[in-house]
């Protein structure tokens, strides 16, 4: 119990305690991955002046588009009713609704850190005026703690997906993505419907409906509407 009441401390600590000083001034790529330069900035906890500067990178994957009607059908193992009433409503607004999932990992390769004897102040100026002169648009700055430092990262990508995510939507709209997106979703359903249908008219095509549910990677969405079929063929 101890241990899960640090671990949520710790974790709100970082949130509360992080500062995005500069960030990028691009946005996310919306058709191809983005490599952010991140150089956090924290003191050590149990040594003043001692000041711990963090570089890296954050591999940024591609947006994801996930519409309402695929989010309703993934996203809502152990939600409750109120989640599935949202979700409903999602789905009735599913125009004007789109949602992009964002992915990053930290590019460890690139990783490392020194130490530096002097005011958080002065170090700070020092990393930022450094990062400025590179003139890098997809460089960030941050000061933050020094554990857990990596949920620094979270917040500082967190509010580049909040930036970026606007953008990203025009880009898609431009390109038609979402209806072409919606469009192959509606293909498939028709082509699990009908599937449904010839295998309740001829039952030897049940085990082919399975292994195209199981394709699909839809089966647990469907199991129960297809262990139905096949009790109703026996």
């Amino acid at each position: 119990m101890l241990m899960d009441e640090k671990r949520t401390f710790d974790f709100w600590y970082a949130v509360n305690n992080t500062e995005i000083i500069q960030m990028p001034s691009r946005h996310l790529e919306t058709f191809g991955t983005t490599i952010l330069n991140y150089h956090l900035v924290a003191e050590l906890m149990d040594s003043v002046g001692q000041i711990r500067v963090r570089e890296g990178r954050i591999q940024a994957s591609q947006p994801q588009i996930i519409t309402p009607e695929a989010y309703s059908q993934t996203m809502l193992e152990g939600f409750g009713d109120e989640a599935a009433k949202y979700i409903d409503w999602l789905k009735q607004h599913e125009a004007e609704v789109r949602i992009l999932q964002y992915g990053y990992q930290l590019k460890q390769e690139s990783f490392s850190e020194h130490l530096i004897t002097d005011t958080m102040q002065a170090v700070v100026e020092k990393v930022r005026n450094e990062v400025q002169a590179k003139n890098d648009p997809l460089s960030a700055v941050v000061v933050g703690v020094d554990n857990p430092w990596d949920v620094c990262l979270v917040k500082l990508f967190w509010e580049i997906v909040n930036k970026s995510a606007a953008t990203n939507i025009e880009q898609f709209q431009k390109r038609n993505i979402f209806n072409q997106v919606e469009s192959r979703e509606t293909a498939v359903h028709k082509n699990i419907e009908a599937g449904f249908l010839a295998a309740s008219r001829d039952p030897s095509l049940i085990n082919k409906l399975s292994a195209k549910l199981q394709k699909l990677g839809l089966f647990e969405e469907y199991q129960d509407r297809f262990f139905s079929l096949l009790r109703s063929s026996k």
